[in-house]
């Protein structure tokens, strides 16, 4: 994910913001019971409320970058597997009892971040890099680790004197770098005139990463995985790096390894039973998955074929089936639906496992995918009886519930779809996608006033406030727009234009004046 300048410049405000409404703040509950703790030096800084505000501000600018991975089966599978991690050990919620957010970012570099208020993300390259499910864990724990001990919050408190760099700073270097095709400008941002306050403030403290240290082992206990998968997974990134400082994962860069952490954390597992966890057929499905996602273009989908046909070479069950379904979504891309479907076919046959969401998920789609003509005129229907057999298999999947409107919409059924995406809108209120498949359904009944209205419903909610003003701009000229709708735009209007000077004014410019 490059580091644009817009989302620079947010980073430093929110820094100022966080500084500034500082003195204003509640002191925080006592640490939570069983977790280690570096004290609170920063209670008196920034608030659980203010952390989680700043976190989700940042999010809205990285769920606007490209390489923001918004792929539901992806999203769903680090969730559930991140929230197992911390239903295992609730202390893990912390002393502010943060809600977690897990993503991925699309970058062919080591690394892993927290923000504040629980959001954390993953690079793609980080989950290809692990060879089991106890190696993910641990990178992902440690990282709930620094959420559960807010110290990103203690960090801006250490550092009140330094205003515009705590966070900034932090966020700064965990994002920008992210690998060589970031360009120069990260190096020039961070380099400018402030090399103490950068070393100061890019990686964690040694005592930070201590503590998440052994908040993640604590984590990785209470789930039964497996705990040398720590010292498996960082042993090998500083084994790689050994030699090259400057080619040094960034994992590493981020959140420096050294070998007395190293010792530190096999001293604590050595007296540890062995726990001996299988992985999950998801886990080797989603790193399928993510191998296509990291590179869309035509060499990369090649590259990434390769690497399957080699996987298959393995003859085991699991990768054969991993290297199957990474196979049938190459030709979904590739416009190849029919190879796509007896690839899938081939896949589940391998895996011997009951109907999964990922590959459902991927049925779905190779059936949305597939043009009337192509020898299979019923897709339309096909996609709508799997759809809506997915939706009563998985009733959790978000991903699913989508894929059931845009399986209406291909059946022709668009009142159905708007009744139901309408339902699911108004249940989940914080999915830009449910407003775009919305969209498209009152596009198919020719509804325009009310597209435009979801349309800046989805741009609103991505964080691109410009866009949705001016889709509501489009929307109050439709032709078709009613009184009613009139009142809504109205009303949407002034919200949003608020919210509007409110980002430029954090910018630091002056709001256009209103016609």
């Amino acid at each position: 994910m490059r580091l644009r300048p817009r989302i620079l410049t947010r980073l430093v405000a929110l820094a100022v913001i966080a500084t500034t409404c500082a003195g204003a703040l509640v002191p925080l509950p006592a640490a939570a019971q069983g977790l280690p703790t570096l004290g609170d030096s920063a209670s008196d800084t920034l608030s659980p409320l203010m952390e989680r505000k700043l976190g989700e501000e940042i999010m809205r600018d990285i769920r606007h970058d490209p390489d923001y991975l918004d792929d539901a089966p992806v999203l769903e599978y680090l969730n559930a597997f991140g929230s197992s991690l911390v239903a295992a050990q609730p202390q893990a919620r912390g002393e502010a009892g943060y809600d977690f957010f897990f993503f991925a970012v699309r970058d062919p570099t080591l690394n892993a971040f927290a923000l504040p208020g629980g959001f954390i993300a993953v690079h793609s390259a980080l989950v290809l890099a692990a060879q089991n499910e106890s190696e993910l864990a641990s990178v992902m724990a440690h990282e709930i680790g620094h959420v559960a001990q807010r110290h990103i919050a203690r960090m801006l408190g250490q550092q009140k004197q330094d205003a515009l760099i705590p966070l900034a700073a932090i966020l700064l270097g965990v994002l920008a770098s992210r690998g060589s095709h970031a360009g120069d400008a990260p190096a020039a941002l961070v380099m400018g005139g402030q090399g103490l306050a950068l070393q100061r403030q890019l990686k964690f403290s040694r005592d930070a990463e201590r503590e998440a240290d052994r908040v993640g082992l604590q984590i990785l206990q209470a789930a039964h995985f497996d705990s040398s998968g720590m010292v498996a997974f960082f042993g090998r990134m500083q084994k790689a790096s050994r030699g090259y400082t400057d080619a040094a994962p960034a994992y590493l860069r981020s959140h420096p390894l050294t070998t007395e952490r190293i010792a530190d954390i096999d001293a604590r597992i050595r007296d540890q039973p062995h726990v001996s966890r299988p992985d999950n057929l998801a886990f080797h499905l989603i790193q399928a998955r993510l191998r296509v996602l990291q590179d869309g273009s035509a060499q990369g989908l090649r590259e990434a074929g390769e690497w399957f046909d080699k996987q298959l070479q393995q003859k085991t069950r699991v990768q054969t089936a991993a290297a199957k379904y990474g196979l049938a979504l190459i030709a979904l891309k590739q416009g190849a639906t029919a190879n796509a479907q007896a690839l899938l076919a081939e896949a589940r046959m391998a895996s011997l496992a009951p109907p999964d969401v990922i590959m459902t998920s991927l049925a779905i789609d190779i059936a949305l995918a597939t043009k009337p003509g192509t020898g299979m005129p019923q897709q339309a229907q096909t996609a709508l009886r799997q759809a809506d057999a997915a939706r009563a298999q998985f009733p959790l999947s978000r991903g699913i519930a989508r894929q059931y409107g845009q399986a209406l919409i291909a059946a022709a059924r668009y009142q159905e779809a708007v009744d139901y995406l309408r339902d699911q809108a108004q249940l989940y209120r914080a999915e830009p996608q449910v407003q775009q498949v919305l969209a498209e359904a009152y596009a198919a009944q020719g509804k325009q006033a009310l597209q435009h209205i979801a349309l800046a419903e989805s741009y609103a909610l991505n964080g691109s406030l410009p866009s949705a003003l001016e889709q509501l701009t489009i929307a109050r000229r439709a032709s078709d727009a009613t009184f009613y709708d009139q009142a809504i735009i109205d009303a949407r209007e002034r919200e949003l234009q608020t919210r509007w000077r409110e980002v430029l004014k954090e910018q630091g410019k002056k709001p256009a004046p209103q016609p």
